[in-house]
């Protein structure tokens, strides 16, 4: 049942991309890692633009003693980009030594880089290698396509986190806010 939830999600948030592009759908060989690629831009956007607008002192906020900080969020979608990009390209995760006492700078540095290396690994991908078992965490393996499926869905479920964290400080997420002319 959860995995037919994350694909409705998916199925969803491909729709929402695909809504919002002007040109007529066009017809392509590698439909999934399109539309991973689509919403990646988006998401990045969104994920940065969040980590971006948080003050550095509210980076060590959280809304419950049981919720992460938001530096931990951050550095959450860091190794999450870096293990699931790795993955999708047959690399070994790069490991990155971060804290959540590391500045905003540091930690927000650390995300664009995140996600400039999944945009590499995305644009080398295409949908011929989907069915192709890869090693997951827990000494799992996975589809590569589950594995693309479930980094789309991450970057919906941290942005909403992200979201939620900006609004209970009183400030407007990036996806919210009326764009300039």
């Amino acid at each position: 049942m959860r995995h037919f939830a994350i694909a409705t999600l998916i199925l969803a948030l491909a729709a929402a991309v695909l809504a919002q592009t002007n040109a007529p759908a066009a017809t392509t060989s590698n439909p999934v890692v399109s539309t991973v690629r689509q919403l990646e831009e988006r998401q990045s956007k969104n994920l940065i633009g969040a980590a971006d607008q948080m003050p550095a002192d509210k980076y060590s906020y959280h809304p419950t003693p049981e919720q992460m900080s938001f530096a931990h969020l951050v550095i959450h979608v860091v190794e999450a980009n870096n293990g699931s990009c790795a993955r999708i390209a047959g690399e070994q995760p790069r490991e990155v030594k971060l804290s959540e006492s590391d500045s905003k700078d540091v930690l927000t540095k650390a995300m664009k880089d995140s996600f400039a290396y999944c945009e590499q690994v995305l644009a080398k991908a295409d949908d011929s290698g989907l069915g192709t078992a890869i090693a997951v965490p827990g000494g799992r393996t996975a589809t590569r396509a589950a594995v693309l499926i479930y980094l789309a869905a991450g970057w919906a479920d941290h942005y909403a986190g992200a979201a939620m964290y900006l609004r209970l400080n009183g400030l407007l997420p990036p996806s919210a806010q009326k764009p300039s002319h």
